[in-house]
């Protein structure tokens, strides 16, 4: 990691752990320029009201999020859930009461002062199937396919490494497992440095992707079915958006000579006449030999 997003990640954290401290002592955390009483783009008026009155006050306070994952990720009775960048627990104790006593929400932070926020609001929600992890979104501290679906509201814009945040997510879910995460994204015509413009990073801004680097990171990872669909503006030309995708429910199938799933049997152009071995140290019909497809003649 370069010192630049060392450093920018550290700033991060010490605002975040500011924000648990001041919902700890009483008063209300927020994302963005103006508190969320104020614009509504962040926060907790995001949430039904049933929703808000079911948890304990300081979850409610301490949402910062830029969407309701939960209201758009399908939840089943016995499904296991991780939240990326659990914050206060809202959408973890959201998640835990939909997935019920037979399933499990995780939840992921790397800000102590939130992890302990958390423990707290789940102790008083009374709330038995939730476990809090400390640790970074680009490096998910749980084994690979052992979560059915991905969660997070608005912090995969703040990572200084999405591609290693899609890859992980990719790689915790299990074969056919799901993502619904609600994120900041920008309009495709708008430069790093015009998002910059229209707010921090600590902000929810700066560090969004917009709606094409979205979609190939996700699809560059291994995802499928792909759905980015904006919900309401944050700033000029950035958009809180619902993102879905899917891990496929089987991997596809590599070549044995060359590892790429691009070629047959590791043969390019597969039975035509411009057929070429992927591996220059191999002919064509013995990368078909031995890989025992078609088309050998």
């Amino acid at each position: 990691m370069s010192d630049q997003s060392t450093e920018l990640r550290e700033t991060v954290r010490r605002w975040y752990a500011a924000a648990a401290m001041k919902v700890t002592e009483g008063g209300t955390a927020r994302c963005g320029p103006q508190p969320v009483e104020v614009d509504e783009n962040f926060g907790s008026t995001l949430y039904a009201s049933d929703e808000r009155d079911a948890l304990p006050a300081e979850a409610v306070a301490a949402s910062l999020g830029c969407g309701n994952p939960t209201a758009v990720a399908d939840l089943h009775e016995g499904e296991r859930v991780l939240d990326l960048g659990s914050g206060g627990g809202i959408d973890v104790l959201l998640s835990a009461r939909r997935v019920g006593p037979t399933g499990k929400a995780y939840g992921l932070d790397m800000t102590e002062e939130m992890l302990e926020l958390a423990l707290s609001n789940t102790r008083k929600a009374g709330a038995t199937n939730v476990e809090f992890l400390k640790g970074t979104i680009e490096a998910i501290p749980l084994p690979a396919a052992t979560i059915d679906v991905v969660i997070s509201n608005c912090v995969i814009n703040l990572s200084t490494d999405k591609t290693a945040v899609f890859a992980e997510t990719f790689r915790v879910l299990t074969p056919g497992g799901r993502i619904g995460v609600s994120d900041v994204v920008a309009d495709d015509d708008l430069t790093p440095r015009q998002r910059a413009e229209r707010g921090d990073h600590v902000g929810c801004i700066a560090g969004a992707l917009s709606f094409a680097e979205y979609r190939e990171g996700l699809e560059a990872a291994g995802f499928v079915n792909v759905e980015i669909t904006p919900t309401h503006p944050v700033a000029d030309g950035m958009h809180s958006a619902i993102v879905r995708a899917t891990k496929p429910r089987t991997e596809a199938r590599t070549s044995p000579a060359t590892g790429s799933a691009d070629a047959c049997c590791g043969v390019g152009a597969c039975c035509t006449p411009a057929e070429t071995s992927a591996d220059p140290r191999v002919t064509v019909a013995e990368a078909k030999s031995a890989s025992g497809c078609g088309c050998q003649t």
